[in-house]
């Protein structure tokens, strides 16, 4: 359908509760990039929150609707919530209610939207971190992230890292985020305090592969003035470089080396990646 035309029941629990789950997969030439990955994700969030949903079904809709959409550069979406009872209940619905599951490819005008960033980099500010304490889990429930990518936005910024209240560095809003200091890539450990990024993970595969030391350890708001440089990862970001945060260079004021080196072998792994598929 198109999507203005789709209708969803007021009383489904995502509208009411953020009682829902999602994931936002890159598609390049028409296929979707680390789909086992998200897949894996979305599988573990739907279990977290004990959601019942068939995910090898889901996936064989997603592969249809991408195929009906003709979309080669874009972003596929899936939402999974835990359906629409017929009241309001803070309770689970009974096992009869099923979930609702929505499935929506957005179409890129380019390859790379963010293809004039790579060299430049972007401006970020800082923005404490307001969120639920469940963050591994990639649900709805999104207010703490609006409310800082809008500060961003009101800050002429990009992006908006976030800060525990102690000064420990979590992620930005929408995004996960590195530093860079000696050549070491520090970014804060995984738990229930950020969200196991699939880029992320696919950041340190291309860490390794180029031998570049990298650290899950956790640095602070303070630290971020002596650090070389910092750069952000995420579905459609990719590799995205940092040059400022709250109107301060970050290093030398431009994109690092460390920062160009993983976005171009990002830009090499697809292409690779994609060769590899065109000739099965």
């Amino acid at each position: 359908m198109p999507l203005d035309e789709v209708r969803v029941s007021v009383l489904d629990r995502a509208f009411l509760f953020g009682d829902a789950v999602y994931e936002a997969i890159r598609i390049y030439e028409g296929r979707l990039f680390l789909i086992d990955r998200h897949l894996a994700r979305l599988r573990r969030s739907l279990n977290e929150l004990g959601i019942v949903c068939d995910v090898d079904r889901l996936y064989a809709r997603l592969l249809d609707t991408i195929s009906a959409s003709k979309a080669k550069s874009a972003m596929a979406y899936l939402q999974v919530t835990r359906g629409a009872d017929s009241n309001r209940s803070h309770a689970f619905p009974p096992a009869e209610v099923r979930p609702n599951e929505l499935i929506w490819i957005q179409e890129y005008t380019s390859a790379d939207p963010y293809q004039a960033r790579r060299h430049q980099g972007v401006a970020v500010i800082t923005h404490a971190d307001l969120r639920w304490a469940r963050r591994d889990i990639k649900t709805v429930n999104l207010l703490g992230n609006c409310l800082a990518a809008e500060a961003a936005h009101q800050a002429g910024a990009y992006e908006a890292i976030l800060y525990e209240a102690d000064g420990r560095v979590t992620e930005g809003s929408h995004t996960s985020v590195f530093a860079v200091k000696q050549g070491k890539l520090l970014t804060t450990p995984g738990g229930t305090q950020i969200l196991p990024g699939v880029t992320r993970g696919f950041v340190f595969d291309l860490a390794r592969k180029y031998g570049i030391p990298f650290e899950e350890r956790t640095f602070f708001k303070d630290d971020i003035p002596t650090v070389d440089e910092l750069f952000l990862t995420g579905t459609t970001t990719e590799v995205l470089g940092i040059i400022t945060v709250d109107g301060r260079p970050v290093g030398a004021g431009s994109v690092g080396p460390v920062t160009l080196t993983l976005a171009d072998a990002y830009k090499k792994a697809v292409t690779s990646w994609l060769e590899e598929k065109a000739s099965e």
